[in-house]
């Protein structure tokens, strides 16, 4: 399939007097999401730990916040940094989250169930608290976004800590848009299906002999790219989703809708694994 053009291209999204802050802003999804408020003129506060990757969104001209969202400190420093600089704020993205530990629940220590508590749910408790005063100041007009997962909405073997901590953004979400709907701030999520990141390269998650597959996987024929939910972060900080808030918009190539169905080679839909002399395998 083509690759996508650019997000803004032909697109009259104007964020010139807007300040937006994203976290983990600098690869993968995030770095999509600040490169494309970037491209439409918003001052952009990027959140980022990885030194070289600071060192390149400076060079992209954004404002850098260096250090760990998950540090108890960094909220309050990244408000006073913004505050700073811009005097208020008009786009929160919360976009960090981790797997952390991948593995079996009964196989996790009560401190790593709790890091990845922190990492994917704890951290954007505080970080959009922080930044509500600011958010505030911009209100009615504001909004804030959270990255959340598909793993929202159904189960994941392996990673349940991190779904039920995808699952918390999800209702955290519904509960404060109801309680800033009254001030003009909207709040939704983002509900990415498998994206290709330096976090998830599917290149090397999944092999290039599987890879042709991907059009059977998912309904519209591949899995996602960065772009995919920068384009649904734009539209969700613009006056064209004025009147949205508390939803999710899933950006998963109707993954979700799906189901558990997929195509076999013949083009016929199924929810039955295809049996093969080496078992069970993903349908092709």
């Amino acid at each position: 399939m083509p690759s996508d053009p650019p997000i803004t291209r032909g697109i009259a999204f104007d964020f010139s007097e807007k300040s937006v802050l994203v976290t983990g802003a600098g690869s993968g999804i995030g770095r999509a999401i600040a490169d494309a408020f970037h491209a439409c003129g918003a001052q952009v506060f990027a959140a980022e730990i990885d030194g070289d990757l600071c060192a390149d969104l400076e060079t992209a001209g954004m404002h850098v916040l260096k250090g760990d969202v998950c540090a108890p400190e960094f909220p309050a420093i990244g408000a006073e940094r913004v505050a700073q600089v811009s005097g208020k704020l008009d786009v929160l993205v919360n976009n960090v989250g981790h797997f952390v530990h991948p593995r079996p629940f009964a196989m996790l220590s009560s401190a790593e169930a709790g890091e990845v508590l922190d990492v994917n749910l704890g951290q954007l408790l505080r970080m959009t608290s922080a930044m509500l005063p600011l958010l505030r100041r911009s209100a009615p007009g504001s909004a804030i976004i959270n990255v959340t997962s598909i793993e929202a909405y159904r189960g994941i073997p392996g990673c349940s800590v991190y779904a039920a901590a995808k699952a918390g953004i999800a209702g955290f979400t519904k509960s404060l848009a109801l309680e800033l709907g009254p001030e003009g701030i909207r709040v939704n999520d983002i509900a990415p299906e498998t994206t290709d990141t330096r976090q998830v390269p599917l290149d090397y998650m999944i092999p290039a002999e599987n890879r042709v597959h991907e059009d059977k996987w998912i309904p519209l024929g591949r899995l996602g790219r960065p772009q995919d939910c920068a384009g649904a972060a734009l539209y969700l900080a613009s006056p064209l989703a004025s009147w949205v808030t508390g939803t999710a918009i899933h950006v998963d190539g109707g993954a979700l809708a799906a189901s558990g169905w997929t195509r076999t080679q013949d083009g016929e839909w199924t929810v039955v694994p295809i049996v093969s002399g080496n078992g069970i395998r993903i349908p092709s």
